[in-house]
C-alpha cells in the first residue's frame, strides 16, 4: 500500500521533496508514495491527523504546537530536509553595514502568509539585544505584494523567500541585507507522521527515508541547472535561470542538511523563538516531538556508492 505524502504548501524551499519523487528515489529505496497537494500548512495537518495522509511535511514549530495545547498528543518528526531558514530580508538599496537594529528605523514588511519567519527574525532580533516591539512591521499583504512595493521604491526592506527575493536581486532592484540560513540550524522542515503510523508501517517509512536521505546528497552535487530543469514541472512560473540561482543561493548557504536528522541544537533554536514570542505557553521536549530512530537507520544502511539517477519524467509529478 502506497504512503500518502501530504504537501504543506507549494515552496521554492521544499524542492528536496519534489527531487525524491522525479527522480524516483522513494520508489528505488522500496516505497510507493503518493503526493497529495494541500492548500494550507492548516490542511496538510489536519489530513494527517484525520488519517487521509500518511506523512506531511512540516515545520516542526506546529508539531510542538499540538504537543503543547493536546499532552499525549501522536504526531512525530522523523526525518530533516530543511534545516536552515529559507528567509531574507531583502532591501531596496545595497546596505552593506546592515545591522538588524537598522529594522527600527526603516519601512519593513513582514511574511504574513505562515507565522514561523517572524517568530524566528523576532528572535533574532532579541538575541541581537534588540526589542522586536520596538518594530512596527507591515504585517501583509502577501510576499508577492511586496516584491512589487519593493521594485517600486515605496518600501524600505521585506522578508521574503525564493525565488521573490532571487527575482528581485536579478533585477538590480533587490539585495540582501541578511540571510536567516547564516544563524545556524533552524529545525525548519521535516517529514511528520503520526506515532502508530511510526509503528506500523516503520519498513515503509524508513524506505521512504532512505529516499529522502539518497536525494539530500543527490540534491548537494548535481547542478542547480540540472535541478532546475527536473522539477519545472512543480513550478512552471519561474524562469529556468532564476530557479537554478535560487537553487544555488539556498545550496551556498547550506538550507538543506547532509542528512535527516534531526538534530537537537536546531529544536532548541526554534523552541526558543517559540517561546520567547508567546507561540508556546510551556515546554515541549524534543525527545516528544522527534524521533530520530529510522535516520540514524538510514545514515548507517545506505552505502556511499549507492547514487540515484533523476528520470526524465514520472507519473506522480504534480
Amino acid at each position: 500500500m502506497p504512503i500518502v505524502l501530504s504537501e504543506n504548501f507549494r515552496a521554492l524551499f521544499y524542492a528536496p521533496f519534489y527531487a525524491a519523487l522525479a527522480t524516483g528515489a522513494f520508489r528505488d529505496a522500496g516505497v510507493e508514495v503518493i503526493l497529495r497537494p494541500s492548500p494550507s500548512p492548516r490542511a496538510a495537518a489536519a489530513a494527517l491527523r484525520a488519517g487521509e495522509a500518511d506523512v506531511m511535511w512540516g515545520g516542526p514549530l506546529r508539531v510542538m504546537i499540538v504537543h503543547a495545547s493536546e499532552p499525549g498528543a501522536d504526531l512525530v518528526c522523523f526525518a530533516d530536509v530543511v534545516a536552515r531558514d529559507p528567509f531574507f530580508v531583502i532591501g531596496a538599496r545595497p546596505r552593506p553595514d546592515f545591522k538588524l537594529a537598522d529594522l527600527a528605523r526603516l519601512r519593513f514588511a513582514a511574511v504574513a502568509e505562515v507565522p514561523t519567519p517572524w517568530i524566528c527574525l523576532a528572535h533574532d532580533l532579541r538575541l541581537a539585544g534588540i526589542d522586536p516591539d520596538r518594530l512596527e512591521p507591515l504585517i501583509g499583504p502577501a510576499m508577492a505584494d511586496n516584491a512589487r512595493v519593493i521594485r517600486a521604491g515605496t518600501l524600505d526592506a521585506a522578508q521574503l523567500f525564493q525565488p521573490h527575493a532571487e527575482a528581485l536581486i536579478a533585477a538590480g532592484v533587490g539585495h540582501v541585507w541578511y540571510a536567516a540560513a547564516t544563524r545556524g540550524l533552524t529545525a525548519y522542515t521535516t517529514l511528520v507522521t503520526r506515532r502508530a503510523t511510526l509503528e506500523t508501517r516503520q519498513d515503509e517509512l524508513l524506505a521512504m527515508t532512505i529516499g529522502m536521505h539518497r536525494t539530500l546528497s543527490w540534491f548537494a552535487a548535481v547542478p542547480p541547472a540540472e535541478i532546475a530543469r527536473l522539477l519545472a514541472g512543480y513550478f512552471p512560473d519561474v524562469a529556468p535561470a532564476l530557479f537554478a540561482a535560487a537553487i544555488a543561493r539556498y545550496r551556498a548557504l547550506g538550507l538543506w542538511g547532509a542528512d535527516p536528522l534531526i538534530r537537537r541544537e536546531g529544536y532548541d533554536w526554534l523552541h526558543a523563538a517559540m517561546r520567547a514570542h508567546g507561540t508556546l505557553g510551556r515546554d515541549v521536549a524534543y525527545e516528544t516531538c522527534v524521533d530520530t530512530t529510522l535516520a540514524r537507520r538510514a545514515i548507517a544502511g545506505r552505502a556511499a556508492s549507492d547514487p540515484i539517477e533523476p528520470h526524465e519524467s514520472r507519473s506522480d509529478r504534480t
